[in-house]
């Protein structure tokens, strides 16, 4: 299996902070970072607890928040691929993070991991979801003034949810804009 924790030079000092940090501390910071990670949009820890934590493991305010996110990281790596503890532990050890730090993070995952995961299962990573998707082809075939004229005029409907929504017309040139934040997009191609 790849690794899915490269040794970047962020990771390597993560690494170097978690392996001063106390097995017992560190225990309880990875169960906090663990409830908290399907949560997006809102931080793992607030303010005063965040100065708390750096008294508390002897850390900078740097320091704190690359250990923080690093550990976040690894979780969210560990999901996205879904790896299996061992697995995750001897990983965590490739890249130099004390056996015993590792072993925790591995125990973290085996009991919380497979909730976290099925909590991120049902939730929307995307700000809107495609709904439904309707079109129609219309053909122009003549007019008064152009006899030849084949003009086809497509109509895209595009159903996202989410409270608001817009109308928006383009043209062939412009439907790179289709992609955009758009609830209904009439597209005409010619």
């Amino acid at each position: 299996m790849t690794s899915i924790i490269k040794e970047t030079q962020s990771i390597k000092e993560a690494v170097t902070f978690i392996n001063a940090i106390d097995v017992n501390k560190f225990s309880r910071l990875i169960s906090r970072i663990i409830q908290k990670l399907h949560l997006k949009g809102e931080r793992t820890f607030s303010e005063e607890e965040e100065q708390k934590l750096q008294a508390a493991l002897s850390l900078d305010k740097q320091a704190l928040s690359l250990v923080l996110e690093t550990a976040a990281f690894i979780l969210e790596q560990a999901v996205y691929h879904n790896v299996k503890p061992a697995s995750l532990q001897q990983q965590l050890e490739a890249v130099r993070l004390d056996p015993d730090k590792a072993e925790m993070f591995s125990q973290t995952w085996a009991t919380a991991g497979p909730e976290l995961v099925d909590r991120l299962k049902h939730s929307v990573f995307a700000p809107k979801k495609l709904e439904y998707v309707g079109w129609q082809l219309n053909l122009q075939m003549a007019q008064s003034s152009q006899a030849r004229l084949k003009s086809p005029s497509a109509v895209l409907q595009l159903g996202l949810r989410s409270e608001d929504s817009e109308h928006q017309c383009c043209n062939h040139g412009g439907t790179e804009a289709l992609c955009s934040k758009s609830t209904h997009t009439c597209m005409r191609t010619h």
